[in-house]
């Protein structure tokens, strides 16, 4: 089952195994992918991978991320570049989707140029600087730069789009009513909340002919924000809206470890990449770094580390009739094929496996290996914040 061709949301995929959005840190300065990433996913193709998600692509500067060359898709200038990748994918007959977003209070404003903006200005620990509430105008053009994101990704030659509405970014913060605490037309109610994402689906529907998925946290471990009953509520109204598919994810940024789960903290890759300990002075950072190695094995980490998603994930899929994607902790192929098997998902969505080894998916049909090696270490998660995304354990020091 997990190796059949099959189609989702009309989409011929060569199996059910799908590379999950992964920030690359390998666009050019104007956003567009380079030949690198270029490269990177066609390998991913060539090796059997059903579908690729690529990383996020901001949908206007001022939702731009903080990591270093972001994907961008708000200018015509990168759809040229953006078909030559399109056109390398699909010559593997793969397809290949791509994911729009807004990082919202979740960058800064030095990053941007300009005063960030969210839903409403709730303070965000590892993005202090002081959110903008944004405007009716200003949501007005938000909702036109995410559909004028998607025509540009037809005219590129993308199968699909992928809203992020999860980990804590822009549309996530209007779903959830941590991040949303509005009275307006655009908050309160879960229906107010929701009114944002369901305009940018059915936009995006009448400006083009592409399917349009969407990633959203179902529980983001956050005080009054989203949980599984109110992310179903959710996924009813999206599916109306127009949604194709939902992939189901948790988390947010803030909270750590929760989307990305480990058994221990990073500690050599926080110190070497995340601020402000990566400034520290060298003997500071040698001392602090040997007392967080002796605490580390005490902070409690968010549990299972496995399939932590799937739960979700089966619950979403017997309230709705698009097809859903599982993503998280998914590492055994025995696991992938009980998922599907047990109808808990469609799909299975993989992030750092493919991280750590792009050729997976090939390794796993062949039976060369019946899971990926990839230990969720995390330093793949850390790295993102200074270079381009790459699987670091043992190396880093």
């Amino acid at each position: 089952m997990l190796f059949e061709k099959t189609k989702i949301s009309g989409i011929e995929v060569k199996n059910r195994i799908i590379r999950s959005a992964t920030h690359d840190g390998l666009a050019e300065e104007n956003g567009a992918p380079s030949e690198m990433l270029i490269k990177k996913y066609e390998y991913l193709a060539e090796n059997e991978v059903g579908c690729i998600i690529t990383g996020y692509a901001a949908v206007s500067q001022n939702g731009v991320s903080p990591y270093p060359k972001m994907l961008k898709i708000f200018s015509d200038e990168v759809i040229d570049k953006y078909r030559e990748l399109t056109e390398a994918v699909h010559r593997r007959d793969t397809p290949i989707v791509l994911q729009i977003a807004h990082c919202g209070r979740q960058t800064s404003s030095k990053t941007i140029g300009c005063q960030k903006v969210a839903p409403s200005n709730v303070f965000h620990a590892f993005y202090p600087d002081k959110a903008k509430e944004l405007g009716e105008d200003e949501i007005q053009r938000i909702i036109n730069d995410f559909v004028n994101a998607a025509v540009r990704a037809e005219k590129a030659g993308f199968d699909a789009v992928q809203l992020h509405a999860g980990h804590g970014y822009l549309l996530h913060d209007f779903l959830s009513p941590y991040g949303n605490r509005r009275s307006d037309l655009w908050g309160g109610t879960l229906e107010n909340r929701c009114r944002i994402v369901e305009l940018i689906i059915k936009g995006i529907k009448q400006s083009t002919k592409l399917p349009v998925w969407i990633k959203l946290s179902a529980e983001d471990n956050r005080k009054g924000g989203m949980n599984i009953n109110s992310s179903v509520e959710i996924c009813k109204r999206l599916e109306a809206a127009g949604c194709d598919a939902i992939e189901v994810s948790c988390g947010t940024v803030q909270d750590g470890m929760n989307t990305m789960r480990s058994k221990l903290m990073p500690m050599d890759a926080v110190f070497k990449y995340r601020e402000p300990c990566a400034s520290f002075p060298p003997l500071l950072k040698k001392i602090s770094l040997s007392a967080a190695n002796l605490i580390n094995p005490l902070i409690k980490q968010p549990t299972p580390v496995e399939n932590f998603n799937v739960n979700n994930a089966e619950i979403i899929k017997s309230n709705v009739s698009v097809p859903v994607i599982a993503v998280g902790g998914i590492h055994k192929l025995s696991d992938m094929e009980n998922i599907l098997e047990n109808k808990k998902a469609d799909f299975i969505s993989m992030c750092r496996p493919f991280i750590c080894e792009p050729n997976l998916a090939k390794k796993l049909k062949d039976g060369s290996q019946t899971q990926a090696k990839c230990i969720m270490c995390n330093y793949c998660g850390l790295v993102i914040e200074k270079e381009r995304t790459l699987c670091l354990y043992g190396k880093v020091k």
